[in-house]
């Protein structure tokens, strides 16, 4: 019997495996995997990472066009267009009226949203679904039709006034008027959006343990006690992830004053993503292009700030 000299410690004695037995059914998964996922990577490269690339680099030009006939102007500028763009009356205009937007309607669409979803989950138990159907509705209407009723709706002569003349206000015009145009428009996206942020907190709302509210309400504390010590601080994601999709999308409001106002009267109602589609409509694409990112950094750095304060703590 031979007996073998070699420590079975070292690992550099023992039998190295061959590399290459394993290769070729990784290659062979990686090339199944990139070839379910190329069409997905073809049609965003395509459609949504070469046009942000383009209008990225488009908004450190001076690129316009007067009309289709005519060549395009493409200047290098690099960052004169963001100076050139701030220093435009209508666009800091038009980001003072979307700082209001978003200051007042994140606020109350969150507020009414949070009402209607605590009703919803402790009073209403049998109509609960017909009311989440009826609150939902607006959500799936198009945003169009929506703006198209409630024009009507404010009219000097339309149902808002007339309610209010049968108990002896004489209501202003709405959409025609510099102080009440915007509050309007605030008015009907919160009664727009209030039904998604409705169903996220009775979501979230039912989620919350009783446990925690029956040991709360032995300890003494009262409904409102209970609401702010134990459903609040559980509710925080909930709350997080509301704040942010409505950030987003009041920040890129743009059918509301499209439809019912047109950015009017005198610019109240210009939002920056209507300035954006304004300054494409007359060929100014690199300052159109700039806008835009302006835009997108706002966004990022709401975004931020509602991490910060809303985000569980712990």
């Amino acid at each position: 019997m031979q007996l073998s000299l070699t420590n079975p410690r070292d690992r550099s004695a023992q039998p190295v495996r061959d590399r290459r037995t394993t290769n070729p059914v990784k290659r062979r998964q990686a090339l199944v995997a990139w070839t379910f996922t190329l069409p997905f990577v073809a049609v965003f490269g395509v459609f949504m990472l070469l046009p942000l690339l383009s209008s990225f680099l488009m908004s450190f030009t001076d690129f316009r066009s007067s009309d289709v006939q005519t060549p395009a102007q493409v200047d290098f500028v690099a960052f004169d267009q963001y100076t050139r763009l701030f220093q435009d009356p209508a666009f800091r205009r038009a980001l003072l009226n979307t700082g209001y937007f978003v200051l007042f309607g994140i606020p109350l669409t969150m507020a009414v949203a949070l009402v209607l979803a605590v009703a919803l989950n402790n009073g209403i138990t049998r109509l609960r679904t017909l009311f989440r159907l009826g609150f939902y509705t607006p959500v799936v209407t198009s945003i169009v039709a929506v703006a198209v009723v409630w024009r009507f709706i404010l009219q000097p002569d339309g149902l808002v006034n007339t309610l209010l003349g049968r108990i002896g206000i004489h209501g202003p015009d709405w959409l025609h008027s510099t102080t009440w145009a915007m509050p309007s428009l605030i008015v009907m996206a919160a009664w727009r959006n209030m039904g998604t942020l409705m169903i996220i907190f009775l979501a979230g709302l039912q989620n919350v343990p009783h446990e925690l509210h029956e040991a709360a309400a032995i300890d003494g504390a009262g409904p409102v006690r209970r609401f702010a010590a134990v459903t609040l601080p559980l509710l925080r994601p909930t709350l997080l992830l509301g704040a942010v999709m409505l950030s987003v999308g009041y920040l890129q409001f743009f059918e509301e004053p499209f439809v019912m106002t047109q950015g009017g009267p005198l610019d109240s109602t210009l939002s920056a993503t209507y300035y954006t589609f304004k300054e494409f409509g007359f060929g100014n694409y690199g300052q159109a292009s700039a806008a835009s990112y302006v835009l997108f950094v706002a966004v990022a750095l709401l975004s931020l700030v509602q991490f910060r304060f809303l985000r569980p703590k712990g």
